[in-house]
């Protein structure tokens, strides 16, 4: 058996655990020293089902932690939980001569060459399943200074480091969660550091990063094809409080492929979930949100419409123009004069502050943001 290790030293490597559930099977060991006992574990409880599981323990041969597990949990007589905090042994809670002739020590514990178990509940909150630290003393009954060393140094501790555990674990399950969706998204979604290095990338925005046209990784940084657009990048992405007023003020860097298309990066502040929630904190100060501004008209004509308070008139020309191209194109397909097409592109042009038919579509891109919708 190891050294009993010091009071200070196990409370220590208990909020070591609390941070690293890993680190569980090893305090486990210490608890067992510390308390002098043969066997020790971490189990959690179904008080109505009285099924157990065990999630770390040692001093116990595996065969038999099974056997609990499958067989024996149902006829355990501690699976008469007490309160939280309170250590109770097998002759606390049952007549000690009818529990020697039933099965959980003729057949479980009496084989083992143990007579006593010993449990303390270490959640407080109304857990179906709590978890308790169990105990087994070996060829004695538990005596006075076990229990006292279970109850005043172990189970506070223990329970605020249990609470941590499952903080944590909330938490990294929600970013994962969330990870989850950014990834299956049809967007590209890159997550960048300071310096503009790449600390995530979707596979939307992988595929975007192979293309090598907008935007590529150089040595894992990420530039833009335009120089105006890393311009744009290294001033925002330099630190958090720019992103959050970038974002906040709904910015967003046109991209244009060399074949004349038009990309939109979105600047997107980045949700505590993901920066906090992995297990490691991520060196990421923000994402960009980009996809290629393949317009449907149709999707984004309300938004356009009620923006811009556009006639019915004038939001077919401004649809046409997106969709299909110039003043004669959408005079074929409308079937109007050009003279009239023009006049409603003029229309369109003094409502929505813009000059060029360039610039119209790179407007009508934005309502187009799928995170609009």
């Amino acid at each position: 058996m190891p050294r009993p290790p010091k009071h200070d030293e196990l409370i220590e490597s208990i909020y070591d655990a609390g941070l690293h559930p890993e680190l569980w099977s090893d305090v486990v060991v210490m608890v067992n020293a510390f308390i002098g006992s043969q066997a020790c574990g971490l189990i959690s409880k179904d008080p109505v089902s009285k099924s157990g599981a065990t999630h770390f323990y040692c001093g116990v041969d595996p065969h038999y932690i099974q056997l609990y597990s499958e067989t024996y949990a149902r006829y355990d007589p501690l699976a008469r939980l007490p309160r939280y905090g309170e250590v109770r042994n097998i002759p606390d809670l049952v007549n000690f001569e009818e529990y020697r002739r039933g099965r959980f020590y003729q057949e479980w514990l009496r084989p083992q060459g143990y007579v006593d178990v010993a449990n303390v509940v270490l959640e407080q909150s109304k857990s179906p399943c709590p978890m308790l630290l169990t105990v087994i003393p070996g060829r004695e009954m538990l005596n006075a200074e076990q229990r006292a060393r279970m109850q005043q140094s172990l189970v506070a501790h223990t329970s605020r480091a249990l609470l941590i555990n499952r903080a944590i674990e909330r938490k990294q399950q929600r970013a994962i969660a969330l990870a989850d969706v950014v990834d299956r998204l049809s967007a590209g979604v890159i997550l960048l550091d300071a310096a503009c290095n790449i600390v995530h990338s979707n596979p939307a925005a992988e595929t975007i990063l192979t293309a090598a046209d907008v935007l590529r990784s150089v040595s894992g940084r990420l530039v833009a094809r335009s120089a105006e657009a890393n311009l744009a990048l290294r001033d925002i992405f330099r630190d958090p409080g720019e992103v959050a007023v970038a974002a906040a003020a709904g910015r967003k860097i046109p991209l244009r492929s060399d074949g004349g298309s038009y990309y939109i990066a979105n600047v997107i502040a980045l949700p505590s979930l993901l920066r906090d929630g992995a297990t490691e904190r991520t060196s990421a100060v923000g994402a960009l949100f980009v996809w290629k501004a393949e317009l449907d008209g149709r999707s984004c004509a309300g938004l356009v419409d009620r923006t811009f308070d556009l006639t019915p008139a004038e939001l077919r020309v401004l649809q046409s123009i997106v969709e299909v191209g110039g003043v004669p194109e959408t005079a074929i397909a409308l079937g109007i004069a050009e003279t009239t097409v023009k006049t409603h592109l003029h229309r369109v042009f003094a409502k929505t502050g813009v000059s060029r038919q360039a610039d119209l579509v790179k407007l009508v891109a934005g309502f187009s943001n799928p995170l609009l919708h």
